[in-house]
């Protein structure tokens, strides 16, 4: 287990919240983490470095679409709860496509926020983790601080 961290202390050490995990895989690859108090999209093309030492691109997320991605999420939210309790399987994921015709939806109308732009940031990350349940509706407990990469 990653050691956690005081949210107050996050945030006086620069840190801003990841409020959506699109992609996790060694750690965080793609979502919408909070960068001066405004969402922005990041992702990593690259799967092979660590977390810690990957470059991402980080470009801002307009407001209608940090709001579909925070329903999409809250879905997503749902899911997982269930999946944890043992009340539904891998197979209802909504992710899967034709199990939730909203969350289909909201990918479809997502799709282009998500491409990196041609002016997107290339930054470092710094990771860390804030205490409380690993999904929650109003973010992830997984927080960022980014840095010049290289």
């Amino acid at each position: 287990m990653a050691e956690t961290w005081d949210e107050d202390r996050l945030i006086a050490d620069g840190f801003g919240r990841v409020v959506v995990e699109l992609d996790w895989y060694d750690g965080p690859r793609a979502g919408l983490a909070e960068v001066d108090g405004r969402a922005h999209y990041f992702e990593s093309r690259n799967y092979v470095d660590l977390v810690e030492e990957a470059e991402y691109y980080l470009w801002p997320a307009s407001d209608d679409a940090v709001t579909m991605e925070r329903e999409q999420w809250a879905i997503y939210v749902e899911w997982n709860r269930r999946y944890e309790a043992g009340e539904a399987g891998t197979e209802s994921h909504p992710g899967n496509g034709g199990v939730d015709m909203r969350y289909d939806e909201l990918t479809s109308l997502l799709t282009p926020h998500r491409r990196v732009p041609t002016d997107a940031r290339r930054l470092g990350a710094e990771w860390r983790f804030g205490p409380g349940a690993r999904y929650q509706a109003e973010g992830t407990v997984t927080w960022v601080r980014w840095k010049a990469s290289g």
